[in-house]
């Protein structure tokens, strides 16, 4: 669901020249992938043990085996 805004926005984009039109969805894209940038990224170590918890008392053999089993159903 768009809001208002965004609705405006695009109308307003859709009466520009072609060649503007473009620069637009230059600067837009040059834009975000600066924000992009600019998030932190994380080492996949560092979920290292969240949630153990939930699999303490799961026997992981028969989980699996159901699992399989569940694809052929």
């Amino acid at each position: 669901m768009t809001s208002e805004a965004y609705r405006k926005v695009l109308q307003m984009a859709r009466e520009l020249p072609m060649e503007e039109q473009l620069q637009l969805i230059e600067d837009l894209i040059s834009g975000v992938r600066h924000r992009v940038k600019a998030i932190p990224l994380h080492d996949i170590m560092e979920f290292n043990s969240i949630a153990k918890e939930t699999w303490e008392d799961v026997d992981v053999e028969k989980y699996i085996d159901d699992e399989r089993n569940s694809w052929d159903r």
